[in-house]
């Protein structure tokens, strides 16, 4: 242990993008015995266990997200998505980044529910905005609370055209078919771009940042999630539209959001610029102001949700979801995916006569919990998950390897354009996903390396 003493448990540091907090909770972290690390993205997840590697050996780092999973037998230090943070590994300490995102309407259950549970057998660290501190003043009497300034300034520049982008620049689009627009528009005129979405696989993703990061290409095309904590040598950030769609419908970006991703540019000392082009609208000179100097309001409200199901029966599962927060501040989360899911597929004909035990009941839910990478969000995503579901329950909780072989190899066969490429990584990263469960495949290690793109 580092500390003879740890007279606060529970430490939040907040401040701006470039302060040196994930940096000083990882070097903490790795100072214990043992320690888990949960971050917002994969990519986030996947840089510092690289690091982590580096410095401790192969052996002693794991790496966990929904779509990569490597557990070395003697792992100590665990780097994963918040989502997929491990529950019952005991370990000195548990860093939780970018908390602020519990009240995120889509994830903020999940994040609230791991800042509330989640503790180090001798520290706990929580990073984040300074937006979050009063509710987390709320939540714990004891917690110490450090806030920190960027390194660097940060500040707007004119609207400019992406032809008259400077070098090391990152363009924002919310759209993956204006995503890969302006990365060709990028490639006529500037010689190239790298591109950054959450929906690649890792493999792309990785080596997209590796030519970004080597100055093979000098721009960088992305959606908000660059604004999660990246650490790319970015001097510039230029958005080409302040509204994205969350998961129910477009909406404007919050203040927050935009100093959060426009904080990519600059690292350390060096100072870094944002602005728009014309496509995106104007800003209002407040909400400038606002992002140069880091003041957003605060957050009021964050979302909750019981986490402790009963499998005893489908009531009792339902029953788990009603139960309202005791916290005035906190919001009950209704209707998520998983959720919703859960409460369909168990009224199904052919599901239902096998919902009679804790184990079939269990099984259903974690089928119910993998993600809708192609948000289609109607009946065909529906009855993949009940194919899934009855494909398990009637081969003794196994996915049949030659069912699973001929979903792989249609991958095989693709021809067509944007959409085409994006409906096939989406079924890329369901199959990917599937297959980390391992327990569901006999043979998953070589079903992992055969899916890639």
């Amino acid at each position: 242990m580092p500390l003879e003493h740890v007279k606060h448990n529970l430490l939040a540091i907040l401040g701006p993008t470039n302060t040196g907090k994930t940096y000083f909770a990882f070097e903490r972290l790795i100072s214990y015995q043992s320690g888990i690390f949960g971050f917002p993205l994969r990519l986030l997840a996947r840089e510092n266990y690289d690091k982590a590697i580096a410095k401790l050996g192969v052996n002693k780092v794991a790496l966990i997200t929904g779509e990569e999973k490597i557990l070395p037998s003697e792992a100590k230090y665990f780097f994963c998505t918040v989502e997929s943070m491990p529950l019952d590994i005991e370990v000195e300490c548990i860093a939780i980044d970018e908390v602020q995102l519990a009240a995120d309407y889509e994830r903020g259950h999940i994040f609230t529910d791991r800042i509330l549970h989640l503790r180090g057998t001798y520290e706990t660290i929580l990073l984040g905005s300074t937006t979050i501190q009063k509710i987390l003043l709320r939540l714990f009497s004891n917690i110490k609370i450090e806030t920190r300034e960027r390194f660097s300034r940060l500040s707007f520049s004119p609207k400019r055209n992406l032809s008259k982008l400077k070098p090391r620049s990152a363009v924002i689009a919310f759209n993956i078919n204006k995503i890969y627009e302006i990365a060709e528009t990028l490639r006529k005129h500037k010689g190239g771009a790298a591109v950054v979405l959450g929906s690649l696989s890792p493999r792309t993703r990785n080596a997209q940042v590796e030519i970004y990061e080597e100055k093979k290409v000098d721009y960088l095309v992305a959606t908000d999630a660059i604004g999660m904590g990246l650490n790319l040598n970015i001097d510039h950030v230029t958005f080409t539209s302040f509204v994205k769609f969350d998961g129910r419908y477009a909406r404007g970006l919050s203040p927050a959001e935009i100093g959060q991703i426009a904080g990519r540019a600059g690292r350390y000392q060096n100072d870094g610029t944002f602005g728009y082009t014309k496509e995106a609208g104007n800003l209002d000179p407040i909400i400038v102001q606002s992002i140069e100097d880091h003041r957003f309001d605060d957050i009021k409200k964050i979302y909750w949700r019981n986490s402790s199901i009963d499998f005893s029966s489908i009531s009792s599962v339902i029953n788990s979801f009603r139960k309202f927060p005791v916290r005035d501040f906190f919001i009950h989360k209704k209707n998520a995916e998983d959720e919703l899911n859960f409460r369909l597929l168990s009224e199904d004909v052919e599901i239902l006569p096998f919902l009679n035990n804790k184990v079939s009941i269990s099984l259903l839910w974690d089928v119910c919990r993998i993600p809708d990478f192609q948000k289609i969000f109607n009946d065909t995503y529906l009855i993949f998950l009940k194919d899934i579901f009855l494909l398990l329950i009637k081969n003794d909780c196994y996915i049949p390897e030659d069912w699973f072989r001929n979903k792989i190899l249609r991958l095989e066969n693709f021809d067509g354009g944007i959409d085409e490429l994006s409906g096939k990584i989406s079924h890329i990263r369901t199959w990917t996903f599937i297959a980390n469960h391992k327990k569901w495949l006999t043979n998953a290690d070589y079903w992992l390396s055969l899916i890639h793109i």
